[in-house]
């Protein structure tokens, strides 16, 4: 955790923006039903149960207030799968319960892969993506690229 200016702790960004593609997955494959549904035959260890287990953790540690903001957030994430408003607003209901309950952080972190000991994942989703765990130089996506070798 970091503190701002006012010496408030502020959840740190870059780790729950590091969340987001195992919640696209886990809303992809449990939708609205991710709080509360049951776990996929065979899904342990996968993005989206990961995703799953990430939002139920958060879930159990926040009051009443926060369970119905996360709720909602899941509600409208699942509902639009593509609008990053609302992967955004998710995002920022962790950042709540982080702010809330600093223990959180260490819960997350050890659910995500590696022990959230400094292992990168990466994971590409949906068509062209490219995923890279460190510098790889230029990447083109999309047709029409020729080789630019002579």
């Amino acid at each position: 955790m970091r503190q701002n200016a006012g010496g408030h702790e502020m959840a740190d960004a870059e780790f729950v923006q590091g969340m987001t593609p195992f919640l696209r997955e886990s809303l992809g494959a449990y939708g609205d039903g991710v709080l509360t549904g049951e776990p996929a035959a065979g899904a342990s260890g996968t993005a989206a149960e990961v995703g799953r287990e990430l939002l139920r953790a958060t879930f159990r540690r926040v009051d009443e207030r926060g369970r119905e903001g996360l709720e909602e957030a899941v509600q409208e994430a699942a509902a639009e799968p593509g609008n990053e408003d609302a992967v955004g607003a998710l995002r920022q209901e962790i950042r709540r319960a982080l702010r809330k309950h600093p223990e959180l952080e260490g819960e997350l972190a050890a659910l995500l892969p590696g022990g959230g000991g400094g292992t990168t994942t990466v994971i590409a989703s949906g068509a062209r993506s490219i995923a890279a765990g460190g510098s790889i130089g230029i990447a083109i996506t999309g047709d029409g690229h020729g080789s630019s070798k002579p």
